[in-house]
């Protein structure tokens, strides 16, 4: 069969500012066994210009696919692209099967059927096995009852199948990297970028995490084998950075040791960023060499908040003394530290602002994100904030950097004010600034330079956004009735073995 997979222009700030984009990898990932079993695949990335609806059409009529398959790491807030983009290839591709997959479809797989006619099936969970599976069976018009780990109409009704099996061995499956042009995608500051994955899912159980049930557990890649792939990327592709998607990369600690250690055996100059627990740089103390000798040049670590009620309140499973540990082991080994701070978990007030900054100043992260909470409905969380009433009707913002929920105690524009201060503060107080002009490694006054240059970007848009276009105000809306019922009892996608 003839399939392309289309990654649609996403609206959010991070694509659309940076000069720099990143391949889509839940997309590869699908893309690389459909290549293995035969099937012509072709990628089209609406993120480049970006595309406008009427050239991603033209693409997919000029390619006349069997099945095109729509998905984005954005979720929620991508839905209203897809949804918009779909439709436009149904009109134009009337035979054509029309596969979505990702976080929001497997759990809004019900309305979607309901409503948005074009889409034909939906895979829930991991879509390596399902989507392959599903593909040969609309290639052989057999029935899709048996497939497990889908959604679809029967008889104009949707329905799902049980839960796909959970992928044990994540190298049983490969990346389709052949499917993009490496020299088109970059980070970093322009240069040669990748996503990569060395684990799924987070053993942790903050409530408002709305991945961790998507992977159900927590398992990895084999160490040696990953470190040889990025070698490979390295030495073939000439990509020079690699962005972890993981949620939580370093949770067993054997084997994210087995892999520093592999990477280092091969002896490729690579710069590594992604995320990680601040309780996990404590726990591997005396081996953070290693993160830098395989080329770690930043992590990012969710501290959520700095107030410890509220970290219980969402199970963070951290403290705020580790927080602050973490950020000066990482600074002793010379790799940036960016900490994640979420507005909004609980009705908070001009002074729990003040609290919030001098606190942030005294954990002296390298770099500061502010985020929004943003209540999913299949996450624990939904239940403490489904009364909250919402100030952003639009669901493509809903993306953790627009502001979603009310506030009892402050309206939205103050709290944005707040915010907005509070990274101002943070990126230009003195030993920022210090940092900002000099550090005795290269490639970490590069990687400083660049934050700096994208976040004054970003800042100012987000400025822009919100008072002359975002429309961020009181809609008497609940978040229960926004976004429909709380649905935690299916966080879990994915089916396990009766031993777990």
């Amino acid at each position: 069969m003839r399939i392309l997979l289309i990654n649609v222009p996403h609206p959010a700030i991070g694509s659309r500012i940076p000069d720099d984009h990143l391949p889509p990898l839940g997309l590869l990932c699908v893309g690389g066994p459909l290549l293995d079993d035969g099937h012509d695949v072709r990628l089209v990335d609406g993120e480049f210009g970006p595309m406008t609806v009427a050239q991603l059409v033209a693409e997919a009529v000029g390619f006349a696919p069997h099945a095109v398959l729509f998905g984005h790491s954005g979720s929620s807030s991508g839905h209203p692209v897809i949804s918009k983009v779909a439709q436009a290839v149904r009109e134009q591709l009337p035979d054509a099967h029309i596969i979505y997959g990702g976080v929001h479809p497997t759990y809004f797989w019900r309305e979607i059927l309901e409503t948005e006619p074009w889409v034909d099936a939906i895979v829930r969970g991991e879509g390596e096995e399902t989507a392959r599976v599903l593909v040969r069976a609309l290639e052989e018009s057999t029935q899709l009852d048996t497939i497990p780990g889908i959604a679809f109409r029967r008889e104009g009704a949707p329905v799902a199948t049980p839960a796909a099996q959970m992928i044990r061995n994540l190298d049983e499956y490969r990346v389709g990297w052949e499917l993009i042009d490496h020299s088109r995608y970059s980070y970093w500051g322009g240069k040669r970028a990748v996503v990569i994955q060395f684990s799924r899912g987070c053993p942790h159980l903050c409530t408002y995490c709305g991945q961790r049930g998507f992977w159900t557990r927590w398992r990895h890649r084999d160490p040696v084998k990953l470190a040889k792939e990025i070698a490979w990327l390295h030495r073939e592709h000439g990509v020079e950075v690699f962005n972890f998607a993981d949620e939580n990369p370093s949770a067993g600690r054997k084997a994210w040791k087995a892999f520093l250690e592999a990477l280092i055996a091969e002896q490729v100059d690579v710069t590594l960023v992604g995320s990680t627990r601040a309780d996990d740089i404590v726990r591997d103390a005396e081996f953070l060499h290693l993160y830098k000798q395989a080329g770690f040049e930043r992590l990012l670590m969710g501290t959520e908040d700095v107030d410890e009620a509220t970290l219980k309140l969402v199970r963070k499973g951290s403290a705020t003394s580790t927080d602050r540990e973490a950020i000066r082991l990482l600074r002793q080994h010379n790799i940036l530290s960016m900490a994640t701070w979420v507005a909004g978990f609980v009705d908070q007030t001009d002074r729990d602002m003040v609290h919030a900054l001098r606190r942030l100043i005294a954990y002296d992260p390298d770099q500061i994100q502010a985020l929004y909470v943003t209540p999913h409905r299949w996450t624990p969380y939904y239940r403490e904030a489904e009364d909250r009433e919402v100030v952003q009707t639009d669901r493509t913002k809903w993306d953790y950097k627009h502001q979603v929920l009310g506030m009892v105690k402050m309206p939205p524009w103050r709290l944005f004010i707040w915010v907005k201060f509070i990274e101002m503060a943070m990126q230009t107080r003195p030993r920022a600034l210090r940092r900002l002009l000099w550090n005795p490694e290269r490639k970490i006054r590069h990687a400083i330079r660049w934050y700096y240059r994208m976040g004054r970007r970003v800042w100012i848009h987000e400025m822009l956004g919100f008072f002359l276009r975002d429309r961020t105000m009181k809609s008497g809306l609940s978040v229960e009735t926004f976004s429909g019922k709380v649905q935690d009892y299916e966080e879990e996608a994915l089916a396990t073995s009766s031993r777990e």
